[in-house]
């Protein structure tokens, strides 16, 4: 989901029920997907301890050799678009490790990794409503939950199957009914926690609704029936995987939908949102809230309002971690020496009694008004009252 020029590039995600046919055949396409991908990475590995680098093309090259051999003849009777691509998408992981925004590229599982594969236009048929991947004769038997954009026709197209065996699609398109909203002066402060899934400045709390606890009797009784299960590859095993997969998707599906439309709301109605620059990996390392923070998704609600607001011409303004938002006092900024976890309500010196995460998050706007005002990367001293240091998230410039 990116910006471009002129319009926004947007995927469109679809379930889809393939023949016994197609299914066979994406299974092998996976199959050489995650062999390609591996192949490559072992060659750039070694390569690596060399002190050598190898790119792209050169990846590219020795694909060319691999199909030639008998081993990995069979590579040749799939597509070979899905295999340029993850090719692609193995030199952007490389790219990100050397920039130093990811760890280094791993080797793809049989049974762990993301069984998915990706087309580019020369890879796949549209026409009339009729997706046809190559090396099929037949459409794809895709459930239209919602049209694609009138008169656009996707650039890309990724097939995937989920650990609970439901396979979808997702076409990359342009969509030119997503355009700025009118702005407006509005802004908020976003409090993230986990009693209330989100406090406002407005003092409006969004409960938090523990999508995995109420599933967690179901999850835990699939479980156990999988632990009861001799390991290896039979097929009573897979199905008792498929089924704890089928209650964690449950889950996820029902979290995803209402991100989704909490974010959706959030950003038509505010111009300003702040929000707490939170490092979720480093908190989900605390034994005792893991289970709780990772229910809550944080990190996903966080990637949604940016790329939504990025959608619809808003702010997103993140307030450094460090800052003391639960200490301050958002009425006469005098800053409380503890404020422990079990306190949720407290008063100041001056007689204001402050709900913990509601003053919170007026502390969080007061700060990241401050940064919009005085321009991004302003860090003033940490000290009461002011004691904060933000960053803003730039909107992409849209050409007219």
């Amino acid at each position: 989901m990116s910006v471009t020029t002129g319009h926004v590039k947007r995927a469109f995600k679809y379930r889809f029920h393939p023949t016994d046919a197609q299914a066979a055949e994406l299974a092998r396409t996976f199959g050489c997907v995650r062999k390609v991908y591996n192949l490559a990475l072992a060659a750039r590995t070694e390569a690596w301890a060399r002190q050598e680098r190898v790119n792209y093309n050169q990846t590219s090259a020795m694909l060319t050799v691999w199909k030639k051999t008998e081993e990995l003849a069979f590579l040749c009777e799939v597509s070979s678009v899905p295999l340029q691509q993850t090719l692609r998408h193995l030199q952007v992981a490389f790219t990100n490790f050397f920039g130093k925004r990811a760890r280094y590229p791993r080797f793809k599982s049989r049974k762990k990794s993301r069984r998915s594969a990706e087309y580019t236009t020369s890879g796949f048929r549209y026409r009339d409503g009729r997706l046809t991947l190559a090396k099929m004769s037949d459409p794809l038997g895709i459930v239209w939950s919602r049209p694609l954009p009138e008169g656009v026709s996707p650039s890309t197209v990724t097939v995937s199957q989920d650990a609970a065996g439901r396979w979808f699609v997702s076409m990359l398109c342009d969509d030119p009914a997503v355009k700025p909203l009118p702005v407006t002066d509005t802004a908020v402060g976003i409090d993230v926690g986990l009693n209330h899934l989100l406090a406002l400045s407005t003092g409006e709390k969004i409960a938090n609704p523990r999508h995995e606890r109420r599933d967690r009797i179901r999850l835990a009784l699939a479980q156990r029936r999988l632990a009861k299960k001799a390991k290896g590859d039979g097929a009573n095993r897979a199905r008792a995987r498929r089924k704890v997969a089928k209650v964690h998707a449950r889950i996820a599906d029902r979290r995803r939908d209402h991100l989704h439309k909490l974010t959706t709301r959030l950003v038509r109605e505010n111009q300003t949102l702040v929000i707490e620059d939170l490092t979720v990996r480093n908190m989900v390392r605390h034994h005792s809230l893991a289970r709780a923070i990772s229910d809550a998704a944080w990190s996903d609600f966080r990637s949604m309002l940016e790329y939504k607001a990025a959608w619809y011409g808003r702010e997103v303004v993140a307030v450094d971690r460090f800052f003391p938002s639960s200490q301050l006092c958002s009425h006469c900024g005098t800053l409380a020496s503890k404020m422990p976890l079990h306190v949720r309500e407290w008063t100041c010196g001056c007689g204001t009694t402050h709900d913990r995460d509601v003053n919170a998050a007026r502390n969080l706007l007061a700060a990241g008004l401050a940064v919009t005002v005085c321009g991004a990367g302003v860090r003033p001293q940490r000290s009461s009252p002011g004691g904060q240091s933000a960053t803003k998230q730039k909107t992409p410039r849209r050409e007219p």
